[in-house]
């Protein structure tokens, strides 16, 4: 999978509000499918599902300890989103700068002529 789908992936994982929330609960630490499915009116096989969404993503993995799996965050994955929104806010603010400078210009020039 090339950088471009692994954000594909990524972005879309982290468009559903369920799946955003479960990765919240995951910054406190690992948990079980049980203990990720507590907040939510949802059934443990709905949790499961969004959690195979994030695990195809990358943003989370399971661990066995003796007869539980829990959950943890993969904060690597995170970084590499973050990385390519940041290089974008950075185009678009300088394109942003530009164009304030280039409208000032333009109403500075009206003031002079007395247009």
């Amino acid at each position: 999978m090339t950088a471009t789908d692994d954000l594909t992936v990524t972005f879309a994982a982290l468009a559903d509000p369920t799946r955003r929330a479960i990765l919240s609960r995951l910054v406190d630490g690992e948990a079980t499918v049980n203990q990720l499915a507590e907040p939510f009116a949802l059934t443990q096989q709905a949790v499961s599902k969004h959690l195979k969404v994030l695990e195809q993503a990358g943003l989370v993995s399971r661990t066995r300890t003796g007869q539980s799996r829990p959950c943890r965050l993969e904060r690597d994955r995170f970084d590499a989103a973050a990385d390519w929104i940041d290089r974008h806010r950075q185009v678009w603010q300088d394109r942003y700068d530009r164009l304030d400078e280039h409208l000032t210009d333009l109403r500075d020039d009206d003031q002079e002529s007395g247009t």
